[in-house]
């Protein structure tokens, strides 16, 4: 089977994930930038959460490129993947409407660890249909930032548990060397 129809589906269940996230914010009730300070957090949580689901949309956007037939494997690997992702708002407006509580916090670095798990899996699954000549594994190769991030994600997990803003920061920190383009998969494809 095409990969056409599991790419609209991933394209689909990520773009409702961001409504959905954007819908929990709620707007201040006064209109003073006094009023507009306590959203400020919430807003930043927001605009992480975002970064994530836009960098797994834009990866898995690239490592289909690599894809030309889909086998059940793949289609359950990357159903995995969004059932993690989908919990992505949930965290988050659990981690707003408790002020980043100890709890809330680690458990948004547990979706995270295991999205990014969910994902390395997915690649596992392309990798063994595409079989010795896989371009998907040409083309991340020893995968640093994808072996990476889930230990630091365990790390953050830990440090939640006594400072939430440490968590945060690595959080963030795995988001900021995500963003940074990653053309392997390009480079592979033009050659």
């Amino acid at each position: 089977m095409g990969k056409g129809r599991v790419e609209a589906f991933s394209d689909g269940v990520i773009a409702i994930l961001i409504t959905i996230m954007v819908l929990e914010m709620r707007v201040p009730e006064g209109g003073t930038v006094q009023d507009l300070l306590p959203v400020i957090p919430v807003f930043l949580s927001y605009v992480l959460s975002f970064l994530y689901l836009g960098i797994y949309w834009n990866n898995h956007h690239h490592m289909l490129h690599t894809v030309e037939t889909v086998r059940g494997g793949i289609l359950w690997a990357n159903l995995h993947l969004l059932f993690w992702l989908s919990l992505i708002p949930f965290v988050t407006h659990w981690m707003n409407i408790t002020h980043f509580a100890r709890i809330p916090t680690a458990l948004y670095g547990g979706v995270l660890l295991m999205a990014a798990l969910s994902y390395m899996i997915l690649q596992g699954r392309i990798i063994a249909a595409q079989g010795s000549a896989s371009l998907l594994k040409k083309a991340i190769g020893k995968d640093w930032k994808g072996r990476l991030s889930p230990l630091i994600y365990l790390l953050a997990i830990f440090l939640a548990l006594w400072t939430r803003w440490g968590a945060i920061s690595l959080y963030v920190l795995v988001a900021l060397v995500w963003l940074i383009p990653d053309r392997r998969i390009e480079r592979v494809l033009s050659k």
